[in-house]
């Protein structure tokens, strides 16, 4: 690994040391930049222009991704891992040349990724003063006044892409020596799946595997001649409040309790009202005992629509909670695109019931809601929603306006463990910045372990919150993370 570092091209880097401007009256257990380097592709682009498709266009209004992971001590000198990871991320950009590029508008409002190699940032920051134990408190909130500081670009629109780097790194050292490595992605560029495969191709490098190349043909309806045009230039904002309060934690669900609530909510009775629960969609799905088995997330969101939705007490019974939740497009189309396919290839699907509907049916009737929803989504439901954004275009609307929605982010089949060692063995937690995040929003990771659980970083308002970690029904299936 390093010695993979001592061969970084000289041009690669500029190194702007920032100790001495930002050290200065740094409070104690701040995370402070010490320096800032400007990071290359190891080698020119051919690529040119990539065209935003009618899934990248939407997220122009939301924030640059931010996920990151904490490492254990690396056991190597600092310089040598700064070193090792600017000279793997050199080569990683060489492979994705649109994240080192940035946005340009033509004249007739399509907007582009032009491919042209400017640099992109990587920080290196220290906080001597904090450790592992300050950031993974167990049974206790996300401290998100330090968690913010571990990621570049906080609170970046995507839109601003047209002069902001499209990606941004950082290495945390902290006090005991342990790292966290954040990487921020422009999300009008990147879905999950695109984030991880690079943050993959990252840490392999650092560790000499094979790269799994990306699928750069952009041909998720990429013929489309729709545009979003902003007057004015400015672009547009996030469609939240950003500021709203609320309190954010990560809570772990053992393989055993998502296995028990995946056996509730498969126990079918025809004549039940589970049955109707999955209505028409019944004969589309594949079989299993005259219905398509409910997965394992599924039964888990079910069990927390539930639970999030008891907890919002202000709510009255006849009104519409939704539960909404991206859904990987790349394997539903007919013909499939590449399962490498580079940039966003998700759309976004809504299951909907009342209060009172959540209230009086049980944990089947919900599971079955969010199955057919998901069942249904294949490649008709996906062209037709293309074309009914195509019809008027818009940016995504993000947020949770009337206090009854729930936004499930992430997934628990993201590499986020596996394939991401840059050398110093397995990671020990993943966490988030502040991008995206407002009442009823929610991101699913896999556990740490790689045993088939899950952690889910819940993002509520205080209230809500509060009544959540005292509803006994939900914290049967929550557990301690080992």
């Amino acid at each position: 690994m390093v010695e993979a570092a001592s061969a970084a091209p000289a041009t690669v880097v500029d190194v702007v040391p920032l100790t001495q401007t930002l050290c200065a009256n740094a409070p104690a257990t701040s995370v402070t930049v010490v320096s800032k380097q400007t990071v290359r592709p190891d080698g020119a682009s051919a690529v040119g222009d990539v065209k935003l498709s009618v899934s990248d266009m939407p997220m122009l209004s939301c924030h640059y991704i931010q996920k990151g992971l904490f490492f254990p001590p690396p056991g190597v000198p600092i310089t040598s891992l700064v070193s090792s990871l600017v000279c793997a991320l050199s080569r990683a950009l060489a492979v994705f040349p649109a994240l080192a590029g940035r946005f340009v508008t033509l004249d007739d409002g399509r907007i582009v990724i032009r491919c042209d190699d400017v640099a992109v940032e990587f920080y290196h920051a220290v906080a001597p003063a904090l450790s592992l134990d300050d950031f993974l408190v167990p049974n206790a909130d996300v401290p998100t006044r330090l968690t913010k500081d571990l990621f570049p670009m906080d609170r970046t629109v995507s839109y601003d892409g047209h002069r902001r780097p499209l990606t941004s790194f950082q290495l945390t050292v902290l006090g005991d020596a342990a790292v966290f490595v954040g990487f921020v992605a422009n999300h009008a560029v990147v879905d999950g799946t695109s984030f991880w495969h690079f943050f993959n191709t990252w840490a392999g490098l650092c560790r000499g595997t094979p790269v799994q190349l990306p699928d750069l043909r952009r041909n998720f309806f990429g013929d489309s001649t729709a545009v979003i045009r902003f007057p004015g230039g400015t672009g547009p904002a996030v469609t939240f409040n950003a500021d709203a309060p609320l309190r954010e934690r990560v809570l772990h669900f053992s393989a055993a309790a998502i296995r028990e609530l995946k056996a509730k909510a498969n126990q079918w009775t025809r004549s039940d009202k589970f049955a109707e629960a999955k209505g028409k969609h019944a004969d589309e799905m594949k079989v299993h005992g005259g219905y398509r088995e409910i997965s394992s997330f599924q039964s888990l969101c079910a069990h927390i629509w539930r639970a999030v939705t008891r907890s919002r007490r202000l709510l009255a019974a006849d009104a519409t909670t939704t539960f909404r939740m991206a859904v990987n497009c790349r394997h539903r189309l007919r013909p499939a695109i590449s399962p490498l396919y580079f940039g966003n290839a998700i759309q976004s699907v809504a299951t909907t019931a009342t209060v009172a509907e959540l209230a009086s049916n049980d944990l089947r009737w919900a599971a079955a809601r969010l199955n057919a929803t998901v069942v249904a989504h294949e490649d008709g439901a996906i062209r037709r929603a293309a074309a009914e954004w195509e019809a008027a275009p818009r940016c995504f609307p993000l947020g949770n306006p009337d206090g009854a929605a729930l936004t499930m982010g992430s997934s628990p089949r993201f590499p986020m463990y596996d394939g991401n060692d840059f050398g110093w063995g397995r990671a020990l937690a993943v966490r988030s910045g502040r991008a995206n995040k407002f009442d009823g929003k929610m991101s699913a990771f896999p556990g740490q372990a790689g045993d088939g659980s899950v952690d889910v970083e819940f993002c509520l308002s205080p209230d809500t919150m509060g009544r959540l970690l005292g509803d006994h029904e939900f914290l049967q299936y929550v557990s301690h993370a080992p």
